[in-house]
C-alpha cells in the first residue's frame, strides 16, 4: 500500500531568500545614505561653529541654539523670497501640467499628419541639455515683442512652462487607458475637453500627481534660470536667496545657514508625504505600453 506524504504549507517559507535579503539591505543603504546627510542638516542648525567643526562629528548639539532660525530668517528677506518661490512654483507647474496633458492627448487621441514624426521630436527634445537653452531663453525674455521681462514673474516661468518629458510621461499613460470607457463617453457626446478633464485625467490620476510633484521639486529648487534672469532682491527666489547666507570673504555661521536650507527643503518634505502614495504607481502605469 503506497504511503501518502504531507508537506507541510510552511515547510517553504523557512528557506532563506538571499535575494530578498539583499534587496532589503540595499534599501537600507540608500537610506541611510539619503537620511544621514538631511540629519547632519538639522543637527547643524541647531549648532555652534565650533561644534560643527568638532572632529570627530557631534550629531547631536549640546546645547540647542534656537535662534539659528530666526537669525537666518532676519538675514535676508525670507518672506519676499517665499511669495516668489511660491507664485513662480505654482504657475510654473500649472502651465507644464496644462501644456503637457494638452499635448500628450493629442498624439494619444487625435489623428493627423506626422503625428508619430511630432513625438519622435520630442523625444530628441529630451536629449538637449536645459544648459543650451540659457543664452537663448535670456535673449528672448529681455526682449519679446518689445517687452523687458527680466525682473518679472514671467519671465522667470515662461521659459520652462513646457517640458518634453511631461508629454513622454502622460502620452504612455493615456495609451495605457481602458479605449471603452473613453468610445463610450465619446458616443454620449462628450467632446475633447470633456474627454481629457473628465474622463482621461481622473483615470490618469497616479500619473498627473506624480509628474506634478516632480515639476514642482524642480521648479522649487531651480537656481541657475532665476539667478541669471533676476538681479533685484525684490524678485530672488529662495534657491537664490539662501546663497545671501553665505560669504566666503568671511566667517561663515553654519548653523544659520543650515537652518536657512530647512526653510527651503521644509515644504517639499510636507507635499511629498501627501503624495507619495502615488509615486510609484504614477512612475510605472504604461510603462509596458507601446
Amino acid at each position: 500500500m503506497a504511503s501518502v506524504q504531507y508537506h507541510h504549507p510552511n515547510r517553504n517559507r523557512s528557506k532563506v531568500d538571499p535575494v530578498r535579503i539583499l534587496s532589503y539591505l540595499a534599501m537600507a543603504v540608500v537610506v541611510v545614505l539619503i537620511m544621514v546627510p538631511v540629519f547632519w542638516m538639522l543637527s547643524g542648525s541647531l549648532k555652534t561653529n565650533q561644534e560643527i567643526l568638532t572632529f570627530p562629528p557631534q550629531w547631536l548639539p549640546r546645547n540647542p541654539q534656537w535662534h539659528n532660525y530666526s537669525d537666518a530668517w532676519n538675514a535676508a528677506p525670507f518672506g519676499r523670497f517665499y511669495l516668489n518661490t511660491i507664485i513662480t512654483t505654482a504657475a510654473g507647474t500649472t502651465l507644464e501640467l496644462t501644456n503637457a496633458a494638452l499635448t500628450a492627448y493629442a498624439l494619444a487621441f487625435l489623428r493627423f499628419p506626422a503625428k508619430n514624426l511630432v513625438f519622435i521630436l520630442l523625444l530628441a527634445a529630451l536629449m538637449i541639455p536645459e544648459q543650451v537653452t540659457i543664452i537663448p531663453n535670456y535673449l528672448t525674455i529681455s526682449d519679446i515683442l518689445g517687452q523687458n521681462w527680466i525682473n518679472t514673474y514671467q519671465g522667470i516661468v515662461l521659459p520652462g512652462a513646457s517640458v518634453a518629458v511631461g508629454t513622454f510621461l502622460f502620452r504612455q499613460a493615456f495609451m495605457s487607458l481602458p479605449r471603452e470607457v473613453i468610445d463610450a463617453a465619446r458616443v454620449d457626446g462628450a467632446n475633447h475637453l470633456q474627454l481629457l478633464w473628465q474622463i482621461v485625467l481622473p483615470m490618469a490620476k497616479p500619473v498627473l500627481v506624480t509628474f506634478g510633484l516632480i515639476s514642482l521639486v524642480a521648479k522649487w529648487n531651480d537656481y541657475l534660470w532665476p539667478l541669471i534672469v533676476t538681479n533685484q532682491d525684490r524678485m530672488r527666489t529662495l534657491s537664490v536667496g539662501i546663497s545671501y547666507l553665505y560669504n566666503p570673504e568671511s566667517t561663515v555661521r553654519w548653523g544659520p545657514l543650515m537652518a536657512g536650507t530647512f526653510f527651503v527643503i521644509a515644504p517639499l518634505i510636507v507635499i511629498y508625504l501627501w503624495a507619495q502614495k502615488h509615486i510609484i504607481e504614477g512612475i510605472t502605469s504604461g510603462a509596458t505600453k507601446s
